[in-house]
C-alpha cells in the first residue's frame, strides 16, 4: 500500500484493489481565506485524477470538498464512497457535479472490492462538522490505514474492530474561528488561544493513545491566511493570539508526551509505504532544505506564497455576489429564517436571547425567544456580529445552508458576547434548511439522558457526556475541585451543582459518592 499527502486532509491510498483519492483540496476556501500549507500546486494532479478508482469525501466542509478541483481532475464516473449520513446534503452536493456512480457505505460496514476492504464510520451529532464527518479505514492485505481526519469519534471499539492499523492519519491542528475573530483584549486572545491549543493538544494524543497505531501523521491543516486581514492570524498568531498548530510542532509535541509511536512529517508529496507492517516515507514535492524554510522560517515561506497568489484572491472577490439593499437582504433573511425558528423551539429557548447582526448598511436583530428577525432596536443582545454584506449577499444568492462552513471559517467578521459560548446558536447557524433543522430538533430531543449513572473518581455521574454522548467513564476526569472534564471536547462541568462551564445549558446530573451511600442508607431505614 501507499499513500501520497495531497495537502490539508488530501491523499491519494493506492492498494492492489483499487486507488481511493480523499478529500482533494486546492482552494482557496472559505471565501478565499484558507490555503492548504504548504502549497500543494506542484503534485502531478492529471496523474491522481486518472488513476483514482474511488472517490471519498468525508465532509461537506469546503476544505475538504473542493467541486473546482473535482471537475477538472476527476472523472464523473469514478466510483463514489459516500458516508451514511441523516440528511443528503453531501450527496446532493456531489449529484449536482455530475458524479452518479454512488457507493452508499452503511455505518460500520466493510466493503470488499477484491483484496481490498473498506469501512466507513459517520458521525451524526450537530456539532460533527457540518451535521456529518466521517473516517476511512482501509487494508488491502499489504498494510492497513486509519484516516481519522477532522473527525472524533466516540465509539471507538466501533471503529476499532476493522483492526489496528499500521498507519494512522489524523487532524491536529483546530478549524474554528475562537478566538481570532472575539472582540477581546489582546492578552484574553492569548490566553484562550493557548488554551485551545493545549485543548486540540490534548484530544489529539487522546485518540493516539487510543489508536495505539505504530506510525502517526498529523494532518487536516494547519491553513494559510494569505489575506492581508487575516496574514497574523497564522500558525500561533504574529502575536501568539491563534490556534494553528503546525505538523512539525505537534510531531515535537507527541515525542515528548508518547515516545514509543513513530511520528512522521505528513505534507503535500509525502510518500508512505506501508508493507506487511513494515513503513517508510519519502518526500517528492519538496526536498529538506526547503521543508527546512517552510517550517523553520515559516512567516518568510508565508510571506512569498501571499506575495505570488493575490490574483487568486481577486478572483474570489469578483465571483461574491453584489450587495443586497439593506431593506431588501432584511426581508430575504427574514423570509429565509423565520419559519426555521419556529420550527426550532429547542434551538431558541437554548440562545433565549437576541442576537444582533450588522451586515454593511443593515442593523438586525435575530429574536429568537419570538421567532422574529428585524431591526434592531436597541434590544440587549447575547450575540452581535459584525459581517461584510458581500459575503452574506453571497450567501443569499447561493441559498447557502451552513453559515459556518461559510463566512465563520471565513474569519472575515467580528464577534462579542455577553456571556458564555452558545452552542445553540451555532447549531442553528450551520442548519438554515428544514431538513437540517427537523434533524437537529429531533436529535436533541433524543439526548434527555436516560442512561445509567457510573462512578468517576469520588463521583456519581450520568454515564454520557450531555454534550455529545461520549462514554465519561472512558473519556472523562475529575479535578480535586470536582471540575469534570470530557477529553472529546474539553468542555468541563462542576460536579457540585452540575451546571456546564463551558456553555450555557447542557447541565450533567452528578452527586458525591458518599452523599449517594448517605441517601442510600436512609431509605433503607
Amino acid at each position: 500500500m501507499r499513500i501520497t499527502g495531497l495537502g490539508h486532509a488530501g491523499m491519494f491510498i493506492e492498494t492492489v484493489g483499487g486507488n481511493i483519492i480523499c478529500d482533494p483540496v486546492l482552494g482557496p476556501s472559505f471565501f478565499g481565506s484558507w490555503f492548504p500549507f504548504p502549497d500543494n500546486r506542484g503534485l502531478d494532479w492529471e496523474r491522481f485524477g486518472r488513476e483514482a478508482d474511488f472517490l471519498y469525501i468525508s465532509h461537506r466542509h469546503r476544505d475538504h470538498f473542493d467541486p473546482a478541483l473535482l471537475e477538472r481532475y476527476i472523472r464523473k464516473d469514478i466510483e463514489v464512497l459516500l458516508p451514511e449520513y441523516p440528511i443528503d446534503d453531501l450527496e446532493q452536493d456531489i449529484r449536482a457535479l455530475g458524479y452518479t456512480n454512488i457507493t452508499y457505505a452503511p455505518a460500520g460496514e466493510i466493503i470488499e472490492r477484491g483484496e481490498l476492504k473498506i469501512m466507513i464510520t459517520p458521525l451524526r451529532a450537530p456539532s460533527d462538522g457540518p451535521i456529518g464527518d466521517s473516517s476511512l479505514s482501509v487494508d488491502d492485505g499489504t498494510g492497513s490505514v486509519l484516516n481519522q481526519n477532522d473527525s472524533h469519534p466516540l465509539d471507538l471499539d466501533a471503529l476499532l474492530h476493522f483492526g489496528k492499523p499500521d498507519a494512522y492519519f489524523t487532524q491536529v491542528s483546530g478549524a474554528i474561528w475562537w478566538p481570532m475573530v472575539y472582540d477581546l483584549p489582546m492578552d484574553a486572545k492569548q490566553n484562550f488561544a493557548k488554551l485551545k491549543r493545549d485543548a486540540q493538544n490534548k484530544r489529539a494524543m487522546y485518540y493516539i493513545d487510543k489508536v495505539d497505531a505504530p506510525h502517526v501523521f498529523p494532518m487536516a491543516g494547519p491553513p494559510m491566511f494569505l489575506r492581508d486581514d487575516l496574514f497574523d492570524f497564522n500558525g500561533m498568531g504574529r502575536n501568539g493570539e491563534s490556534i494553528f498548530t503546525d505538523q512539525k510542532q505537534f510531531l515535537a509535541h507527541m515525542k515528548e508526551l508518547s515516545p514509543q509511536y513513530a511520528g512522521h512529517l505528513f505534507v503535500p508529496g509525502t510518500v508512505v509505504t506501508v508493507d506487511g507492517g513494515e513503513v517508510s516515507t519519502e518526500q517528492s514535492l519538496y526536498t529538506e532544505a526547503e521543508l527546512a524554510h517552510i517550517f523553520d522560517e515559516k512567516w518568510d515561506y508565508l510571506e512569498e506564497q501571499r506575495a505570488s497568489r493575490q490574483q487568486e484572491l481577486r478572483d474570489e472577490e469578483a465571483s461574491r455576489a453584489a450587495v443586497l439593499p439593506a431593506a431588501e437582504m432584511l426581508e430575504e433573511l427574514k423570509t429565509w429564517w423565520e419559519p426555521l425558528l419556529k420550527k426550532s423551539r429547542t434551538i431558541r429557548l437554548g440562545v433565549g436571547g437576541c442576537v444582533r447582526f450588522r451586515i454593511g448598511d443593515l442593523d438586525m436583530v435575530v429574536d429568537f425567544p419570538r421567532a422574529k428577525v428585524r431591526e434592531y432596536a436597541g434590544e440587549e443582545c447575547i450575540y452581535w456580529y459584525t459581517i461584510p454584506a458581500d459575503l452574506v449577499s453571497t450567501n443569499i444568492r447561493d441559498h447557502e445552508i451552513d453559515w459556518s462552513n461559510s463566512i465563520f471559517l471565513s474569519m472575515q467578521f467580528q464577534v462579542g458576547r455577553s456571556g458564555k459560548f452558545n452552542e445553540f446558536l451555532t447549531t442553528f447557524l450551520k442548519c438554515l434548511s428544514v431538513d437540517r433543522i427537523e434533524y437537529v430538533e429531533n436529535w436533541y430531543q433524543e439526548q434527555t439522558d436516560q442512561t445509567e449513572d457510573a462512578e468517576i473518581g469520588d463521583w456519581v455521574v450520568q454515564r454520557r457526556c450531555p454534550h455529545l454522548r461520549a462514554d465519561l467513564t472512558k473519556t472523562g476526569k475529575v479535578d480535586e475541585d470536582g471540575i469534570l472534564t470530557c477529553s472529546m471536547h474539553d468542555w468541563k462541568w462542576d460536579l457540585k451543582t452540575g451546571r456546564c462551564l463551558s456553555t450555557s445549558g447542557h447541565p450533567i446530573r452528578s452527586s458525591k459518592i458518599d452523599e449517594v451511600t448517605d441517601a442510600v442508607l436512609r431509605e433503607a431505614s
